[in-house]
């Protein structure tokens, strides 16, 4: 309750989440119906139509499930991938320390948005195509950060006598090393859902994105390729970037004020 920005990024998520539960219920159109193209905002259209007459309002609520699928589905991925790695480095240390440290400062100096279209060039069209060049690219922050957490943790006293003990491995990581991780995990997945979010929208923009799922940034290309800021049509192409400001606003106050308050 005291953090009240952190309260504001959950109330923030909480409602983009909702409205992807129920866009069937809210939706006042099928977004794939055509009609007349190009009508202004109106009780029937509230932010009109687009070049095939398909409802924008209609787009822009399913669009929240595949933005969102794909910024929490990728961030799983990110998450899962970057906790592997930092708790081989930081529990075993030595060799698997500096191999992972290794991958991890290569990972690193290699510049995410070219190789995120280089393998997006490569790769079948698709959500799931999408969620792993995002992914690929994304783990070396959260893997960096939790290795120093885990190597702090397994300095401590009573992991060092579990260990002279002879308790076995998997034990001391789920019973000792992880529950002492969980804000960290939460924090930095957050902040991977608003990043994952970001490079889509992008990537979408670039016409690199879905195709056949209406996404805020796929709904941003075509506004954009379809001239409607030389139109004038802002209720084409604004509720899209507001949209995408708004929910990567939500987790990126989660994330950050919510690591704020655990230091």
């Amino acid at each position: 309750r005291q953090n009240k920005a952190m309260l504001a990024g959950i109330i923030i998520i909480l409602f983009f989440v909702l409205v992807a539960l129920l866009a069937d219920l809210i939706s006042p159109y099928d977004p794939s119906t055509l009609g007349v193209a190009y009508q202004k905002p109106s009780r029937e259209h509230l932010l009109g139509t687009n070049d095939l007459g398909q409802d924008i309002f209609s787009e822009m609520i399913y669009g929240v499930r595949v933005s969102l699928f794909l910024g929490i589905f990728s961030a799983l991925i990110v998450t899962f991938v970057g906790s592997v790695l930092a708790l081989i480095a930081g529990y075993y240390g030595g060799a698997a320390d500096r191999i992972v440290c290794a991958v991890t400062d290569i990972a690193m100096a290699v510049p995410s948005l070219p190789l995120t279209l280089l393998l997006i060039a490569y790769l079948k069209s698709g959500v799931f195509s999408l969620v792993l060049a995002i992914s690929i690219t994304a783990w070396t922050g959260t893997a960096r950060i939790l290795r120093s957490r885990v190597r702090q943790i397994c300095r401590l006293p009573y992991i060092q006598i579990e260990k002279t003990l002879g308790v076995k491995t998997p034990v001391i990581l789920f019973r000792h090393v992880l529950p002492n991780l969980k804000d960290i995990l939460l924090t930095r997945m957050a902040l991977s859902v608003s990043g994952a979010m970001m490079t889509e929208s992008g990537l979408s923009f670039l016409g690199l994105g879905t195709y056949g799922q209406k996404s805020w940034g796929n709904i941003l290309h075509f506004a954009f390729f379809r001239n409607s800021i030389l139109r004038g049509q802002v209720w084409w192409y604004l509720p899209p970037i507001i949209c995408i400001c708004i929910a990567v606003m939500g987790f990126m106050l989660v994330g950050y004020y919510g690591q704020q308050k655990k230091d």
